[in-house]
């Protein structure tokens, strides 16, 4: 019995054996068989791969260079940008430049009136100056004789009256006389630094009076001296105007009394002594 078991167990582990053996040998060309089959078809993939990159480069080399469409945005700078809003309300504004320029250029003109202006208010004054200078010496008693004469009567001179209302002329034009229609002026002269101080159109003053009466004419007093209003006041004039307006002494080959608020009307006056 043992024998036979024995024996089983020999045939069996050598059938087991040769079983294991073919089973192995199989695994082997099996594997190798797939080795040689990647093997060949693995380059041959390759080269195929790389004939399809030669077809393909002369085709790359060979087309010419096509000039690329601008971009929109390339277009869009092209394009002149619509003006906005604000440029468009500066060119509408350097048409007015012009008129701008025309202001500027009336500008320098002011300072041109002001002078003509001053030259204008300064002519009296030079006028004055130099009638001033041009005035005849003449001693008191000279001047005395020629008041106590009446020497402003002469030619028609206006004749004196009581009261300041009967002075007011009817019709002042043909009622009063110049200097020079009355033969000249033959009275006092003041000096000629005293007159530049008190005189003239730059010092006006008021008389803040009635003027009282002498030798027939209304008398006033100003700038240290005492005159005498020869012409008759004009018609036209407010009956307070001695007290009201504002008032100076001006020199044209005599002496008149000028009114700012009437200008052009002189009055002639003389230093009462």
């Amino acid at each position: 019995m043992r024998v036979e078991r024995t024996g089983g167990l020999r045939a069996y582990s050598i059938a087991y054996l040769k079983e294991t053996i073919t089973m192995q040998y199989v695994r082997a060309t099996s594997t190798a068989a797939l080795f040689l089959l990647f093997g060949t078809i693995v380059p041959a993939y390759a080269q195929h791969d790389q004939e399809k990159e030669k077809q393909s480069k002369p085709e790359t080399q060979q087309r010419p260079q096509q000039p690329r469409p601008q971009q929109p945005q390339q277009q869009r700078a092209q394009q002149p940008k619509p003006q906005q809003p604000q440029q468009q309300r500066a060119q509408q504004t350097k048409p007015q430049q012009p008129q701008q320029q025309r202001a500027q250029q009336t500008k320098p003109q002011e300072p041109q009136q002001q002078r003509a202006q001053q030259t204008r208010q300064q002519r009296p004054q030079q006028q004055e100056a130099r009638q001033q200078q041009q005035q005849p010496q003449r001693t008191r008693q000279q001047a005395v004789a020629w008041q106590q004469q009446r020497g402003w009567q002469q030619q028609g001179g206006w004749q004196g009256h009581s009261t300041w209302q009967q002075d007011r002329a009817e019709r002042w034009d043909s009622d009063h006389r110049t200097w020079a229609q009355r033969g000249g002026y033959g009275g006092y002269y003041i000096p000629e630094d005293r007159f530049s101080l008190y005189f003239g159109s730059r010092h006006g003053f008021r008389m803040h009076g009635l003027p009282t009466i002498y030798m027939g004419y209304p008398r006033f007093s100003y700038g240290g001296f005492s005159f005498l209003l020869v012409d008759p006041w004009p018609e036209s004039w407010q009956a307070d105007w001695y007290d009201t307006d504002d008032l100076y002494i001006g020199y044209d080959n005599g002496y008149y009394l000028y009114d700012r608020r009437h200008p052009g009307m002189g009055l002639a006056i003389t230093v009462a002594l």
